[in-house]
């Protein structure tokens, strides 16, 4: 019998085969220029080919409550270390504000009662992980592209970025922030959301509370968790390692659409 894959298996597959090489430990591979060189023109290459393949409001498969995973793995930081961030979960996130600055006629300071009182989509979802595990959950929350129109977005907008209270290395820079970045395709699709609840609860802290991003088309790592503040730029290279994220910047891929 003819097997029959996806667009979305061939996508994952493309992108697999590059993610496979650089978590293999490649080290003298990775460092070197020419070899970064070929991983950044195979990601333009994911990138538009799955941009030409799909309509840009195509949806991730979605699932019913029947496929929620038992068991969610938390990946990443599952408790910031920062002093702030312990003073705020103490106090139930009632002083936290998301930050909405940058490329916008109207910056924002939103509370998470705030955004709980915005219209909300509830999404049931497959979570790629890099490291080769998916889990299935329930995910509520608010769509980035009404809080980016809220805000009014300025000509020359083109990415927006994710700052994290979680910082993975102490660094006197800042660049062990956690940080992400998508453009405003992703960003303005309709299951791209700030997620404040999970399986029909409160966001927990190991999943990135009090809110996390949910961009259902691309790998886990894209989705950023413990928000602090979104930035609307019209590059990112000059942040930090300038590949638009954390992870990027220590040599995944910037695209990790699947």
């Amino acid at each position: 019998m003819t097997q029959r894959f996806s667009r979305r298996r061939i996508l994952t597959g493309l992108l697999s085969g590059v993610g496979v090489s650089m978590l293999a430990g490649c080290d003298r591979l990775t460092q070197s220029a020419g070899f970064g060189h070929v991983l950044r023109q195979t990601e333009k290459l994911t990138m538009g080919s799955q941009r030409l393949l799909l309509d840009r409001k195509t949806l991730a498969q979605e699932y019913s409550t029947s496929d929620l995973s038992p068991v969610f793995r938390a990946n990443g930081t599952q408790l910031p270390d920062s002093e702030e961030y312990a003073r705020l979960l103490e106090e139930g996130f009632v002083d936290w504000r998301l930050q909405v600055d940058g490329l916008v006629n109207r910056p924002l300071s939103l509370s998470l009662e705030q955004l709980k009182r915005l219209p909300a989509r509830t999404q049931i979802t497959r979570h790629d992980c890099v490291e080769g595990w998916s889990a299935i959950g329930q995910w509520q929350g608010v769509p980035l592209g009404r809080i980016l129109d809220l805000a009014q977005l300025k000509p020359g907008a083109r990415y927006v970025v994710f700052h994290c209270a979680d910082e993975l290395e102490v660094t006197f820079d800042g660049s062990g922030r956690y940080y992400e970045s998508i453009d405003l395709m992703d960003a303005y699709h309709p299951q791209t959301i700030l997620a404040y609840g999970m399986n029909g609860k409160p966001l927990p802290v190991a999943h990135g509370a009090p809110l996390r991003l949910r961009v259902e088309r691309q790998l886990g790592y894209k989705h950023a968790k413990y928000l602090m503040r979104i930035e609307v730029v019209s590059a990112f290279d000059t942040l930090w390692g300038g590949r638009g994220g954390y992870w990027e910047d220590r040599g995944y891929e910037w695209y990790a659409g699947i």
